[in-house]
């Protein structure tokens, strides 16, 4: 089984929406499919087979302060306004409806991941818990520490599912995959930030998500040495950027979003002869 990952990354993913709409247009099919924080949201897309939906989020929609904002933190105590990205734009009444139904005729599976903000375990959520009119588990891995409180579902908290689980490799294999395009919106050699002190005194009723923050240069960082070990197997078929060209979690900027969403087409058709 082939399998597809995209690890997210805030703005910078809008590499990953490059990369699915090129699959879309080469008519490049997976069995299944995981998704990472914002990735979970551009394997969604791609697997309700909405060519530009992801790339009119990043591009256009992001460009209002509702969408992310310093201005959100007054008005919700949010940065990222998760409900208006994935309730508002999303819903079948909303300006840019996820097509639900698409995603449940695909085949494919698809795999979302979140992190358990008590235990720090991350969970793994299939495409049968898509509720429409309902993206709690889109919610759920994109709940980023300080840009975002904590997403409730039932009786459970969730965390961004990059804290527990940032590239999902392993996570594929064990699902039966053979072999596995992973698309990573960044460098490869660029390492993780340490965690910052400051952050601790929000983050008091979660400690095992700063645990996690604290490791994850370490676990993100072994992470990217065994996707080289696998992709000297050929096992794993990677695309990313040799430069994230002054990309951030945040950026704004339309030129760079349109640079950096060609250069996710145009990496991603390089390796189709691999495929």
């Amino acid at each position: 089984m082939l399998g597809l990952i995209d690890v997210g990354g805030g703005m910078r993913d809008i590499y990953g929406a490059g990369a699915i709409d090129c699959f879309i247009d080469n008519g490049i099919k997976f069995d299944i499919c995981i998704g990472v924080s914002a990735g979970s949201a551009n394997l969604a897309t791609f697997l309700a087979n909405q060519r530009d939906r992801t790339y009119r989020f990043y591009s256009d929609y992001a460009q209002r302060k509702e969408y992310m904002s310093f201005g959100n933190y007054r008005r919700i105590g949010e940065f990222f306004d998760l409900d208006y990205i994935y309730s508002v734009l999303s819903n079948d009444d909303g300006e840019d409806p996820l097509d639900c139904d698409a995603i449940f005729r695909n085949d494919a599976e698809l795999v979302v991941v979140a992190t358990d903000a008590k235990t720090g375990k991350p969970a793994y959520f299939t495409k049968k818990e898509i509720v429409k009119n309902d993206l709690w588990l889109l919610k759920a891995s994109s709940s980023l520490p300080i840009a975002n409180r904590a997403h409730t579902h039932g009786d459970c908290e969730y965390f961004d599912g990059g804290l527990s689980d940032p590239i999902p490799v392993e996570k594929a294999f064990e699902l039966g995959c053979d072999r596995v395009v992973v698309i990573v919106p960044r460098p490869l050699a660029e390492k993780k930030h340490e965690f910052s002190s400051v952050m601790k005194p929000f983050l008091k009723d979660y400690p095992e998500i700063v645990n996690l923050m604290a490791n994850r240069p370490r676990t993100y960082n072994s992470q990217i040495r065994l996707l080289r070990e696998y992709e000297k197997q050929g096992k794993v078929i990677l695309i990313c950027p040799d430069s994230d060209k002054g990309m951030s979690l945040i950026t704004k900027d339309k030129q760079r979003l349109d640079d950096y969403y060609k250069k996710g087409y145009n990496d991603a058709e390089k390796i189709m002869v691999k495929i």
